[in-house]
């Protein structure tokens, strides 16, 4: 059977599949790519994969494909489209060509993007594959633009070059089309710095405007790298890695790839040339590179049985997406502490963040993680206005269960075994050898490395939608657990920055619009619900003074907790009076502090975590 379709193999031995691929029309925003076939079916069908491995979301990527032709010895061939995302040529007897154009603006980590200014593409949203020949090896060539405009693009990728000219331009090879699609390609006229970890060659290289020292951020990017191979045990999984940044205004987001990773990050956040600090901006990218990075072994190659191999048709259902992001989570964090990228303090307003994320999130008591991983393809990929009162990420709360595992298990064996040896081991048992892991093999291999009885926290952590007893474990490792009152919409937590009193809310998630302030999600059981309020409904005024952003706050600070007040919303054109009981902010912001009063035990368990 096919690995990526499901479909039966040719039973010929396998011949080369080719590509070209062209930059068609940079205005239009459209690729242009061949598969060849020297000995195509009588009636060759092809499809194209709905999703890319690491986005759990049916993207339905034929849907840019706007034109497809075939060929055969210079003669025009039939071509049918008899699914969503397949076609059928008609009968051949000779080689055959299919020629497919491909729109592409998705300026995300996910899709192709074309413009004047750069090209990217991922695999999956670009390459038709003919049924059955999964297998096959595969050439890519890839064409230099005819354009001057872009006489000094170039080529980034992790894929094998075969013949390429010194930009870059020419024939690469993959060893079947999951290899093929498992690496994207940046083309434009990027920046790019080298470096070496664990005896691997790195490079990062950076598309958009920035001003930064590259040469400070590849020295941090390489001790995060070798920190990481480190932890995995050498040799790392792949003979180079490619970083492949695009810095933008606001933006933030990565996809993990078996020897690379696409990153999407705010320019801002990259240190300015001459600056030795160390913001919060910068540890934020710090982290997206650690998180993508640390899934070359944790998801990439340790993954679930469900994607053993990947069915790029359909849903690939599994319970375990907290165990490969809530894990990479906790470990993107707890790499940059043992780095010594962050201190302590700076590693702890980090996990500080993560609890804010997750005890804002009135959804942990109605969703498990177990159910949010299984759930994933239809909940946390489209989330709409009621998601926080219904969900929970599998992402925040994973890490944090992460977290509280790593803590049991140190504070029951001692530090003998903690998270690292259930990692590695997993890594070594499954990822290295090529097998999947079982819905119920993490646990059960926590439980034999661990020795102690865990069966309880997993039921709890894993399958129960209870909050994790986070403030004891912390205790036990010198560690203070705090909450307080969010002090405004950017308030993201991990420090104790607070005022004397909770500030008053509406208890909803707002954002500016056009006439006034639209309510994103209205929290369950609080005034705003109670007082008949909807998501999309546009508050214009409080007791008939009209409000915005910036003067709701002090609108709101004239009362007092209990108090009633009259809002003024439109739900839709028809206008509203409504009338809210106000009541504080709740205490579900998050920071932690070293507890300087920890006794001995506590100190030392805390030393053997954060080295600290």
């Amino acid at each position: 059977m096919c690995e990526n379709c499901g479909r039966p193999r040719r039973s010929e031995d396998t011949t080369l599949i080719r590509y070209r691929l062209r930059l068609a029309d940079l205005d239009r925003h459209l690729f242009e790519v061949e598969c060849s076939l020297d000995d195509p079916e009588s009636l060759q069908h092809l499809w194209m994969p709905s999703w890319i491995p690491g986005s759990y979301l049916l993207r339905e990527f034929a849907r840019h494909v706007v034109g497809i032709d075939a060929t055969s010895r210079g003669r025009a061939v039939a071509v049918e489209k008899v699914g969503s995302s397949r076609w059928r040529c008609a009968e051949v007897a000779g080689d055959l060509t299919i020629t497919a154009t491909i729109y592409g603006l998705d300026e995300s980590v996910r899709g192709n993007y074309l413009d004047r200014r750069r090209a990217f593409f991922n695999g999956p949203a670009m390459f038709l594959l003919p049924d059955g020949r999964g297998d096959d090896p595969v050439e890519l060539v890839l064409e230099p633009p005819d354009d001057r405009a872009c006489a000094q693009w170039r080529v980034a990728t992790a894929m094998s070059p075969v013949d390429v000219d010194e930009r870059g331009f020419g024939v690469y090879t993959a060893r079947n089309y999951d290899e093929l699609i498992d690496h994207p390609v940046e083309i434009g006229d990027f920046a790019s710095v080298s470096f070496e970890a664990g005896g691997v060659r790195h490079r990062f290289v950076v598309a958009g405007r920035f001003d930064s020292d590259l040469g400070r951020v590849a020295t941090d990017l390489a001790r995060l790298s070798e920190t990481q191979i480190e932890f995995f045990g050498r040799p790392a999984p792949f003979d180079e890695y490619l970083f492949l940044g695009l810095a933008v205004g606001d933006g933030y987001g990565g996809l993990e790839h078996r020897a690379s990773s696409s990153l999407i990050f705010n320019r801002d956040d990259l240190p300015k040339p001459g600056d030795p600090g160390v913001s919060r901006g910068y540890i934020r990218f710090l982290g997206l590179a650690s998180h993508e990075y640390f899934h070359s072994w944790h998801v990439k190659r340790t993954k679930p049985a469900a994607f053993s191999p990947y069915r790029l048709d359909r849903r690939n259902h599994t319970r375990l997406l907290w165990i490969f992001e809530g894990i990479t989570s906790y470990y993107q964090e707890l790499m940059l502490r043992r780095s010594e990228l962050v201190g302590a303090k700076g590693y702890l307003q980090r996990v500080g963040e993560q609890l804010s994320r997750v005890y804002r999130t009135p959804g942990r008591f109605r969703q498990s993680i177990s159910a949010a991983s299984f759930d994933a393809w239809d909940v946390l990929y489209k989330p709409d206005a009621n998601s926080p009162n219904a969900s929970v990420s599998y992402y925040t709360k994973g890490a944090l269960t992460a977290l509280a595992l790593d803590l049991t298990l140190r504070r029951s064996t001692d530090a003998s075994v903690t998270l690292d040896e259930v990692v590695r081991e997993l890594w070594q048992r499954y990822g290295a050898r090529g097998i999947g892991v079982p819905e119920n093999g993490f646990e059960a291999l926590a439980i034999e490395i661990g020795g102690v009885e865990l069966e309880g926290f997993f039921e709890r952590a894993v399958r129960g939608n209870e909050d994790l007893a986070l403030a004891e474990l912390l205790a036990d490792f010198g560690v203070t657990l705090r909450f307080r009152a969010a002090i405004g919409s950017d308030d993201r937590g991990g420090n104790a920055a607070s005022p004397a009193e909770a500030p008053l809310t509406l208890g909803a998630s707002i954002r500016p619009a056009a006439d006034g302030l639209e309510l994103v999600t209205v929290f369950d059981g609080g005034p705003a619900q109670r007082g008949g309020l909807h998501p999309g409904d546009v508050v214009i005024a409080v007791n008939h003074l009209r409000v915005n952003d910036r003067t709701l706050k002090a609108r709101l600070a004239r009362f007092d907790a209990g108090e009633r007040i009259g809002v003024t919303a439109f739900r839709g054109d028809e206008l509203l009076e409504l009338a809210v009981d106000l009541e504080r902010a709740p205490a579900d912001t998050c920071y932690l502090e070293l507890d300087p009063e920890a006794d001995a035990a506590a100190l030392v368990r805390r030393r053997a975590w954060l080295g600290e």
